[in-house]
């Protein structure tokens, strides 16, 4: 994973196994990998990992379940594509539609670049 310098590791740590759930990567009750495995995998410190994942534990995204290790928590997917909608919705899209405006791009402008997403 290449980190950014916008958002702390751990955090972006946290917005990955965000995306993974949501892709249905992990389903709900779902074992993930341990903070160890997944600190291996991304290339970063244990303690790192460990702060991505009681992050995830206090937003209620994931669970413990001791000796056994951490499961996605029920309804998880749904409270992080609400949250992330909201954010979108009042962070970024006030952003777009200013650049938008700014640089003389219209919606259907941007239906034909979605279009060719497909």
């Amino acid at each position: 994973m290449i980190f950014t310098n916008d958002k702390a590791i751990y955090i972006q740590m946290a917005d990955r196994l965000c995306d993974e759930i949501i892709s249905g990567q992990y389903e709900e009750d779902s074992r993930i990998p341990s903070v160890r495995e997944y600190a291996v995998l991304l290339q970063v410190n244990t303690n790192t990992a460990m702060k991505a994942y009681d992050q995830l534990a206090r937003d209620e995204i994931i669970y413990n379940k001791r000796g056994l290790g951490y499961f996605v928590k029920s309804g998880a997917k749904e409270k992080i594509i609400t949250v992330r909608r909201k954010e979108f919705m009042e962070q970024q899209l006030p952003e777009l539609f200013r650049n938008m405006r700014l640089l003389g791009i219209s919606f259907d402008d941007i239906r034909s670049a979605w279009d060719k997403q497909k």
